[in-house]
């Protein structure tokens, strides 16, 4: 987490205002849930009154998957030589000590997440416009800001002087709150850990997990890390065309999830509302800059985007297409037990439906925006800008059993039809947990054919058995 938030930090040039390290650090604690309090004081032509103020409100979601995807990787692997099926209280016990490991280092960067960045007016280059009374601010980046309005010549000439002037706006890391969000976000990342893995053992009496749950969030888990990478694939295209590169790369490592997984919602038709205003409306994709560009929240849906730039239902279809490639996932992982086809898909839509239910205000609530930031000198706002976009969540659980259903319906129709269901089932899904007393399925209920050999039981050492003749 800190490799991807410290490389992602340095090409975005943030080390050029502050020390790498304690941004480093309060970014990693933003990624596992925790909070930061930025605060500021400007001090200008030694005059006071001056202030910065902002408040963000967003995850960095590219850092979260890598934490979330190593500290998966760790503890499924303690797993292993746990054997097939793992008492309740030693699962507990491995996983509050992943847990409490995790806190420990949090708390370790919430003690180094703090400091000072200094904002020099001259390394911004501010520039005004060559009338006096027009207004207009010019930053390296962000590009013309617009007028923002003034009194006669005066705003351009203070706008001139704060090019001489620094600005200094601290942050410090919340300590408590961010040690009970890292708790909550270890706790989360272990349970899906443990629901997308499909060979990791669990205590007796789960064993229902195996053949209704799991097939099915492996599969919903596995379309949206590839959803990140292609959205990684996309941003290294963009940098090919792009006069800043290092600028692009640094956002897509730390917030490509981040736009992947609103975009998500979005195509399954989840409505959103929003609005963005002052330099931060710049940093929006098209349309969604065109959309929101409204004091007052907008709403936000693919048929309004669609209306600015008719590509936008081109997301439809491509999630539309994800989903069905999800069901047929969870079909192939899902065991037929000699059910006809009808009845199989029907348990694939219900599998896929109610973990999609759940997945999908998971994907609102982690992708909303929140933020707002000003920097006011002398009663003007030389730099004012916010973006506000926020999901409906209980709507997301709606639209995700349907979709879920639909896509798992069909993706186990047609994983059955061409021979494709209950092909990769894991053995703990196709057999029972070995020595929970026996009562696993046979091969024909398991596939829904019969083996390539089943031996009879009437067989003695030498006769009739073809696998134990003599050569």
């Amino acid at each position: 987490m800190a490799g991807v938030a410290a490389l992602g930090l340095h090409l975005l040039g943030a080390d050029a205002a502050g020390a790498l390290g304690p941004m480093t650090a309060a970014v990693v604690v933003l990624g596992a849930g925790g909070s930061v309090t930025p605060s500021g004081d400007v001090s200008a032509f030694g005059l006071t009154g001056a202030q910065a103020t902002t408040a963000v409100e967003i995850t960095p979601l590219g850092v979260s998957l890598a934490g979330a995807l190593l500290l998966a990787f760790f503890f499924l692997r303690s797993l292993r030589s746990a054997g097939a099926v793992l008492p309740g209280a030693e699962l507990a016990a491995r996983a509050g000590g992943v847990v409490v490991l995790f806190v420990g280092v949090v708390a370790g960067l919430a003690w180094a997440g703090h400091d000072l960045v200094t904002i020099d007016g001259s390394s911004l280059g501010l520039g005004t416009g060559k009338s006096p009374g027009s207004g207009k601010v010019s930053i390296p980046g962000l590009g013309d800001l617009g007028d923002i309005g003034g009194i006669g010549g005066l705003l351009p000439d203070r706008l001139g002087r704060l090019a001489d002037a620094k600005a200094q706006v601290g942050f410090t890391v919340n300590t408590a709150d961010s040690l009970v969000g890292a708790v909550f976000w270890a706790l989360g990342v272990v349970l899906v850990a443990l629901l997308a893995s499909r060979r990791s053992p669990l205590p007796r009496g789960w064993e229902w997990l195996h053949r209704a749950v799991r097939p099915a969030a492996s599969a919903l888990v596995a379309v949206a890390l590839l959803a990140v990478v292609a959205g990684l694939a996309a941003a290294a295209y963009a940098m090919a065309g792009d006069g800043h590169p290092g600028r692009v790369a640094g956002a897509a490592l730390l917030g490509a999830p981040n736009g992947v997984w609103l975009a998500f919602p979005l195509g399954l038709l989840v409505p959103w509302n929003g609005h963005a205003t002052g330099a931060l409306a710049k940093v929006l994709p098209d349309p969604l800059d065109k959309l929101l560009a409204f004091k007052d929240d907008q709403r936000v849906s693919v048929g309004r985007l669609a209306e600015l730039d008719g590509r936008v239902w081109l997301l439809a279809v491509a999630m539309g297409v994800v989903m069905v490639y999800a069901g047929v996932l969870a079909a192939a992982r899902t065991p037929v037990r000699g059910r006809s086809a009808g009845v199989f898909a029907g348990w694939c839509a219900l599998s896929l439906g109610a973990v999609t239910a759940v997945a999908l205000p998971l994907m609102v609530w982690l992708t909303g925006v929140s933020a707002d930031a000003s920097l006011s000198v002398l009663g003007f706002d030389a730099f004012g800008a916010g973006v506000e976009l926020h999901g409906s969540a209980g709507l997301a659980a709606v639209l995700g059993a349907g979709w879920g259903a639909l896509a798992g319906g069909l993706g186990g129709l047609v994983a059955y039809g061409v021979g494709a269901a209950g092909r990769r089932v894991s053995g703990v899904a196709g057999w029972g947990a070995v020595g929970s007393g026996g009562g696993g399925p046979s091969a024909e209920e398991v596939y829904g054919r019969a083996g390539p050999y089943a031996p009879s039981p009437v067989y003695r050492q030498g006769e009739g058995n073809p696998y134990l003749r003599d050569e």
